[in-house]
C-alpha cells in the first residue's frame, strides 16, 4: 500500500520496529495487568501483539515490576512474540533503571513523563539520569508530556506571563503552549544528556480532541522528531472511540503522527484488545495501513427484520480476527481482502460486487436466496439455515485466501 508522510520526521529504531523516517505508522497498546505478575503480563503482551499491536507498553512502577521485566521479555520471545517491550516510568524511573540494570537492558524503549520526574533542579537531574541510562544501553526514549501531569512550575510561569504582558490567551491556550514547550525543552535536555535525534520520540497527550489537534499541529511545526498520537483518558465505548477518531483522524490525514494508541477504558472484565482493533481500523479507514480484511455490513432498516445478516457479519468479523494471526504468517496481502455482508436487495448486490467476496441476504418479503459475488461476478447462490449459510460463506472465504494470496516462504 502506498504511504506518504506530509510531516517528515527522523527515524527511530525501537527493537525491530522503525518509528518515523517514512516508515508506516505503528500501532501500540498498553497492558493493564500488574507488571510484577510476569506470567499474566507476558500473556497480555502476547495477546495484544497477536491482535495487531506492534509495540506493547507496561508500567514499571515498583521494584517488583522492574525485576519482572526480563522474565516478561523472555516469555514473549519464547512464545515467538517479537513486539518491542516499552517501559512506562513516572516519579521513580531514575531509581528503578539504575538499580535494576537487567530491566534497563531488557526494555526496548523508555517512556519518560517530564512532569513526573521531580521538581526544580532535581527534575532536570533525574530526567538526565534516565536519559543517561538509555545512552548506556543504546535505547530510545519517548518524552511523553500529559496535560494531566504537566510541570506546574512551567504552567504558573506562563500563566503569570500571560497576565503581566496582557497577551490575551485563554488558559487552555496557555496550557497547550506549555505542553509543546515542555516537549521541546525536554528534547533539548535529552540531547544534552547524550541521546541523539534518532533516539527520541515525542508525545503531548490531552483528553480533548480540539486541544490535541492544536498541540500536535504546533509540535509538527517546531520539531521533526517522530510523534506518538493518543487522546489520553479517551473514555469508554462509543465516547472513547468517537473522540479518539475525531482527534487523531484529523492529524493523521494531515500527515502528522508516527505511532498511535487508542486509549479506551475497558468494561470490567472487558477485552483489552479492543483498543488495538480500534487503532488498526482508524489507520485502515484512512488508507494509511492495512491490517486485516475489512467487512462492509448493512446497518439494517425496516427491510431487514431478520437478524441473520447481523449474526453473519458478527461471526465473519470474529472469524477473521481469529484467523489473521495465522493468515498473516502464511499469505502475502491477505490483509487487503474485502468482504460484504448485506441485508436486502437495495444495496446488497452493489456492495457485494464491489467486495472481493460479498453475500446479499434477502430482506423482508424477498425470495430466500443469497447470491454470492466474487470479485464482481455472481459465483453462486446460497440457501438454508443461518448455520448452513455461515459455514458455506466461511468456506468461500477460506478458499479465496488460498487461491488469491501467495504463500510466504
Amino acid at each position: 500500500m502506498s504511504f506518504v508522510k506530509l510531516h517528515t520526521t527522523v527515524g527511530v529504531n525501537v527493537g525491530r520496529v522503525q518509528v518515523g523516517g517514512g516508515a508506516p505508522i505503528v500501532v501500540q497498546s498498553m497492558t493493564m495487568t500488574e507488571t510484577a505478575d510476569a506470567a499474566a503480563t507476558a500473556a497480555q503482551c502476547i495477546e495484544l501483539a497477536s491482535a495487531g499491536s506492534e509495540m506493547v507498553r507496561v508500567t514499571v512502577n515498583t521494584p517488583d515490576a522492574a525485576a519482572a521485566i526480563p522474565e516478561i521479555k523472555q516469555r514473549m520471545r519464547d512464545a515467538g512474540c517479537d513486539a518491542p517491550l516499552i517501559g512506562d516510568f513516572h516519579y521513580n524511573g531514575h531509581l528503578l533503571l539504575t538499580k535494576y540494570p537487567a530491566c534497563a537492558s531488557a526494555l526496548d524503549k523508555y517512556r519518560i513523563n517530564p512532569g513526573n520526574v521531580g521538581t526544580g533542579r532535581r527534575r532536570d537531574e533525574q530526567f538526565a539520569t534516565i536519559c543517561q541510562v538509555a545512552v548506556a544501553h543504546g535505547k530510545p526514549v519517548r518524552i511523553g508530556v500529559n496535560g494531566g501531569s504537566l510541570n506546574q512550575e512551567l504552567v504558573v510561569t506562563r500563566m503569570q506571563e500571560n497576565t503581566d504582558r496582557n497577551l490575551g490567551k485563554t488558559s487552555d491556550e496557555v496550557i497547550n503552549a506549555c505542553m509543546v514547550a515542555s516537549a521541546v525543552e525536554s528534547t533539548a535536555l535529552a540531547m544534552e544528556s547524550g541521546l541523539t535525534r534518532n533516539q527520541i520520540i515525542i508525545s503531548c497527550k490531552t483528553s480533548r480532541p480540539r486541544d490535541l489537534i492544536a498541540v500536535y499541529r504546533q509540535l509538527a511545526r517546531e520539531t521533526n522528531q517522530p510523534l506518538h498520537l493518543g487522546l489520553t483518558e479517551a473514555g469508554m465505548g462509543t465516547k472513547g472511540l468517537v473522540w479518539s477518531a475525531a482527534a487523531m483522524g484529523v492529524l493523521l490525514n494531515e500527515g502528522i503522527g508516527d505511532t498511535v494508541r487508542v486509549s479506551l477504558t475497558p468494561r470490567p472484565g472487558g477485552d483489552r484488545r479492543e483498543e488495538v482493533y480500534a487503532a488498526c481500523e482508524l489507520l485502515q479507514s484512512l488508507g494509511l495501513r492495512a491490517f486485516s480484511p475489512s467487512v462492509t455490513a448493512c446497518p439494517g432498516c425496516g427491510r431487514t427484520t431478520s437478524t441473520t445478516f447481523q449474526e453473519l457479519a458478527e461471526r465473519i468479523q470474529g472469524y477473521i480476527r481469529e484467523q489473521m494471526p495465522v493468515w498473516k504468517t502464511q499469505y502475502d496481502g491477505v490483509e487487503t481482502m474485502t468482504l460484504a455482508v448485506m441485508g436486502c436487495v437495495v444495496n446488497g448486490p452493489g456492495e457485494s460486487k464491489a467486495a472481493n467476496i460479498g453475500i446479499s441476504l434477502p430482506g423482508t418479503g424477498e425470495a430466500p436466496n443469497c447470491p454470492i459475488y466474487i470479485d464482481g461476478t455472481h459465483a453462486t447462490t446460497l440457501r438454508g439455515t443461518y448455520e448452513e449459510l455461515s459455514a458455506a460463506f466461511q468456506h468461500l472465504v477460506d478458499d479465496y485466501v488460498v487461491a488469491h494470496y501467495a504463500r510466504k516462504h
